[in-house]
């Protein structure tokens, strides 16, 4: 097993480093960095002189991968591609093109994403997967036929539907909670957490419950399911004890490769709630043209998502002692 986490790290250096080039592509393909600095000095007629400091500055005034002028392998290390997204290997994020150190925002901001998305998540799991399993029980009745046509409706309503709603009947007319905002100390922080973690869960319901009761539904069906039936158990006990455990498998590969992410924030809850998390963090840097952050958060994605792969390989063992990583 250790040679195979070893192997998937090593496989992971490729695939960052792709992701790394085509950020930085994509970026400079529709920014120049003249055209960058004129957004961040915001003045209509800004000078040469004022493009060339800032680009000095902050290290834009190199070639972007390739400097004929330098010798040797300065050629390829003295460019802004080398310089600014490289350095990221070893988690130096550097700084923002506004001055901030992007590791003490990112080390700050990642506490109010976790503080929303973590509550969602695990809220979640359970709700999903208790009203999954209880359609799969009643499967056939009219309370399956008719959960399927609630999941069906709740899936076809955009999250902002949810997220407007939810802020305009429980914050404005109900007077519940707070419209948006954070305040990380105490009962403060639940009255603000409260409608973003419910919004989140309801917006998911249909989605995650319908994906789930397919995976039970489809392990009912299964020869050993006819087995435990045939032996006299219970069908609440053949669902809850039997189908519950084979179906975790399908179930992990969703749900743990999710968990990483849970750092990175969700965009549309920050941003219409109010919160400073990694998600707003992420939205403020695209709307302001700021690279460095973009590139930080685009790499830290990535990071998280191959660990999340590698987290859902591993686990499948634990619930599946016939999985072994070969």
């Amino acid at each position: 097993m250790i040679a195979y986490i070893i192997r998937r790290l090593l496989y992971a250096i490729p695939i960052l480093i792709g992701v790394n080039l085509i950020t930085f592509a994509l970026f400079f393909f529709v920014n120049s960095p003249d055209d960058m600095a004129r957004i961040h000095l915001g003045v209509k007629r800004v000078t040469p002189e004022a493009i060339a400091k800032w680009k000095a500055d902050r290290g834009y005034d190199k070639p972007l991968v390739y400097n004929t002028d330098a010798p040797g392998l300065a050629k390829a290390t003295d460019t802004i591609f080398y310089r600014h997204s490289l350095k990221l290997f070893v988690l130096d994020f550097g700084r923002s093109d506004e001055g901030r150190d992007i590791y003490y925002d990112i080390t700050n901001r990642m506490w109010p994403s976790l503080a929303i998305a973590l509550p969602t998540f695990l809220v979640g799991i359970l709700v999903y997967v208790t009203f999954a399993l209880l359609l799969a029980f009643f499967r056939g009745s009219y309370l399956d036929a008719g959960g399927v046509v609630v999941c069906v409706v709740l899936m076809s309503i955009s999250t902002l539907f949810y997220v407007i709603g939810g802020q305009y009947l429980v914050s404005k007319l109900l007077h519940l909670v707070p419209i948006s905002g954070y305040d990380d100390s105490g009962w403060l922080a639940f009255k603000f957490l409260t409608l973003p973690v419910a919004v989140g869960v309801v917006s998911a319901i249909g989605a995650n419950t319908r994906l789930y009761r397919t995976f039970f539904l489809e392990e009912i069906g299964k020869d050993y399911v006819r087995t435990a039936r045939a032996k006299g158990l219970s069908e609440a006990r053949v669902l809850f004890r039997h189908v519950l455990q084979n179906a975790m498998i399908p179930i992990l590969t969703g749900v743990v490769v999710v968990i990483p992410l849970l750092f990175i924030g969700s965009l549309i809850m920050e941003s219409f709630f109010g919160i400073p998390g990694l998600g707003s963090y992420t939205i403020d840097a695209i709307h302001s043209q700021d690279f460095a952050i973009v590139r930080a958060m685009v790499f830290l994605g990535s990071v998280l998502y191959i660990v999340g792969l590698i987290l859902t390989d591993l686990s499948y063992t634990l619930v599946d002692p016939r999985v072994r990583l070969e």
